[in-house]
């Protein structure tokens, strides 16, 4: 990756009006997605342009480290997830002090948003049912009842009244303009599209748009190129168009069939940012929520067993935690951590999903509440469960309070354990 250096510059460019209705999509719709430290960096951008609103003076990066108390990595690494949701392009030149060129783009309506066949699933994955239907309802439509009403409303000719005059083209003002979500195609479009008859569509079938809507559908939902093909053929209408509604619920209903039912997601494999704990304590336990905080479960379960492939049950476990329960990846890896420390290095599904539940109940969101109630929790579980042991001594010297002491777990112990937890909440 280029390296950047605080000394380089940058000049920010405006592709879009950006108002009080464009930052409410951005923090409501855009946030549960890229993060707070992404959000907070195109609000500084905007912030950034002249009155005008067009353009900003030449700047370094060290102001937009100044102005976020961010190092220039973290804002790169939002950057990144700015270009990748359509929301900035950038533009390098090498020079003595490097160059860069910062173009914002607008966000998507919210009706755009909201029908958007990879976005759309994305935020209900972040947020959750209950949230994400707090979100819809902010943006639908007030439906109000004309029954008893005359529409009296006058139309334009009947107030004004045609005149001769010069046309003029201005094709060079200001626009709304937005940028499309670049994807990598995983399938061989042209080959899906020959391998549908002539005869079945109508030479408007596979426009521009419908093309990307099969490409973005076969990526959010793992298609493959023959299947895809028959999900396709079945969704052409009797006028040989594709109807886009029946693709997207044929390619949502394939997924589900493959994934016992499941949705698929997108969600961060590591901790949000927005509930990542402020760097610069360098004490033991800062160090274990930093570990925590920034690599994924599935990374972490392959620490565990000395970097092999978890086995399908171990990641079938925290697929559950993290699309069932909801809990954030830090956080889960607090309860992969603490399980297998208290049960012989081995995941109960039962245990794991009691505890699941509790953190759930108790709202346990950032990795420093996980550690808090393990810590509190193992004391109670220590003192409730018969038989504990001490196998060592010996205490790591990073690692947090809760080893300590190791609970004996046998079939009779774990449900002990489940029955005690129930009384904790």
């Amino acid at each position: 990756m280029r390296t950047i250096l605080p000394a380089d510059t940058y000049k920010v460019f405006n592709r879009a009006f950006i108002g009080s209705k464009e930052k409410d999509i951005i923090v409501s719709l855009y946030q549960p997605l890229i993060g707070v430290l992404a959000t907070n960096l195109y609000l500084t951008l905007t912030n950034d342009l002249h009155d005008d609103g067009i353009e900003s003076e030449t700047l370094s990066h060290h102001h937009l480290m100044s102005l976020m108390l961010v190092n220039l990595d973290t804002i790169v690494e939002a950057r990144r997830k700015l270009e990748a949701i359509g929301l900035l392009k950038t533009f390098y030149k090498e020079d003595t002090i490097n160059n860069y060129i910062y173009v914002l783009y607008a966000p998507l309506s919210a009706n755009e948003f909201l029908n958007h066949p990879i976005l759309n699933v994305v935020l209900y994955n972040n947020l959750g049912k209950m949230e994400y239907e707090k979100i819809v309802e902010k943006y639908r439509v007030k439906k109000f009842n004309t029954k008893d009403f005359i529409d009296v409303t006058t139309s334009f000719d009947k107030v004004f009244t045609s005149v001769n005059g010069y046309s003029y083209n201005n094709d060079d003002i200001r626009d709304e303009k937005t940028r499309s979500i670049e994807i990598k195609s995983n399938i061989d479009i042209n080959l899906i599209i020959s391998a549908i008859p002539n005869r079945m569509t109508s030479p408007k079938c596979f426009n521009k748009e419908t093309t990307e809507l099969i490409i973005e559908l076969a990526y959010l939902y793992k298609i493959d190129n023959l299947n895809m093909q028959g999900i396709v053929r079945n969704a052409i209408n009797e006028k040989g168009l594709i109807d886009k509604e029946e693709l997207k619920n044929s390619c949502r209903n394939f997924y589900q069939f493959e994934n016992n039912g499941k949705l698929p997601t997108l969600i961060y494999n590591k901790q949000p940012d927005y509930l990542k704990e402020p760097e610069g304590n360098n004490s033991n336990i800062s160090k274990m929520i930093y570990t925590f905080e920034n690599i994924s479960p599935i990374e972490y379960l392959k620490s565990c067993y000395n970097n092999a492939e978890p086995t399908n049950r171990d990641k079938k476990i925290v697929e559950s935690l993290m699309l069932n329960q909801k809990l954030s990846p830090g956080v889960v890896n607090v309860l992969l951590d603490y399980v297998l420390n208290v049960n012989d290095k081995k995941l109960n599904k039962d245990f794991i999903e009691a505890i699941a539940g509790q953190w759930k109940r108790l709202n346990i969101e950032t990795v420093k509440e996980a550690m808090e109630i393990c810590r509190k929790e193992h004391k109670k579980i220590v003192k409730s469960v018969p038989k504990p042991i001490n196998k060592s001594n010996k205490k790591t010297e990073e690692l947090p309070e809760w080893f300590d002491k190791t609970v004996e777990t046998n079939k009779e112990n774990i449900d002990e354990l489940v029955e005690v937890l129930k009384d904790f909440d």
